[in-house]
């Protein structure tokens, strides 16, 4: 792998997302007509901010699903933050998950437990053991999304876009090279996004790459980054300001 990319894909075919890691030989995904990209090639470097952008059911879901190995890799190379995802066996896949974070557009958070207990039981899952180092790491990042003051806040008691600045720090709990995101805007109001954009940026610019898939063109317009378009099974990538023109 080549260093200087915490992704790389070479000639790399996508399939559809609904086959768990594993499931299915690339032979029967084949006959079933499942592949959805094929000859993809992405390279993404530390603190590089990158759109997928392309209609629904383009493959962006699906290949951000094979970056957190979510599915299985089948067909070309493929390196996400050092690890090799054609020799990645099933469990590896929580150590490669601790080097990536991954924003779902769902929060998926816990909904029994506040906003610091939710980040608590994620560094315990993931072998943190040192209460003080929790606590220590815990507020930095809440620092960072600026949930500081909430950390004794219900799920429920957040507004959306809190509760997605909380599933930011989650993601940021054990320091990822590349942060995940699909859709993180999707459900968020314009001012609200906009906040989450800056956060996203902010983290870019302290050496975390952020690979998002969205469809909001405004947010697109206003903070300006590389773009890979997906588009008839291929992406390629684009000028945003002629895509958008």
């Amino acid at each position: 792998m080549n260093e200087k990319y915490v992704v790389n894909l070479r000639d790399v075919a996508i399939y559809h997302a609904d086959d768990p890691f594993g499931g299915c030989s690339e032979k029967k995904l084949l006959q079933r007509g499942e592949m959805v990209l094929s000859e993809v090639n992405l390279s993404v470097a530390p603190g590089e901010f990158v759109y997928l952008i392309g209609r629904v059911g383009s493959g962006k879901s699906s290949l951000l699903k094979t970056l957190y190995a979510e599915v299985q890799l089948l067909t070309g190379k493929g390196y996400v933050a050092g690890f090799d995802l054609r020799r990645l066996r099933r469990k590896d896949i929580p150590y490669l998950r601790r080097r990536i974070g991954i924003v779902f557009q769902d929060y998926q958070l816990l909904t029994d437990r506040n906003v610091f207990m939710n980040l608590y039981y994620v560094m315990k899952a993931t072998g943190w053991k040192r209460e003080q180092e929790i606590r220590e790491r815990i507020d930095r990042v809440l620092g960072l999304v600026e949930l500081g003051a909430k950390s004794y806040k219900m799920p429920f008691e957040l507004s959306g876009g809190e509760q997605q600045r909380l599933v930011i720090a989650r993601a940021l709990l054990n320091d990822p090279q590349v942060l995940l995101a699909d859709e993180p805007t999707g459900n968020l109001d314009p001012v609200t996004a906009d906040g989450i954009m800056q956060l996203f940026q902010k983290i870019a610019s302290q050496g975390c790459a952020v690979v998002m898939s969205t469809h909001n063109t405004a947010l697109i317009e206003n903070y300006p980054a590389r773009a890979v378009l997906f588009s008839k099974g291929r992406i390629r990538e684009v000028d945003l300001k002629a895509e958008l023109a």
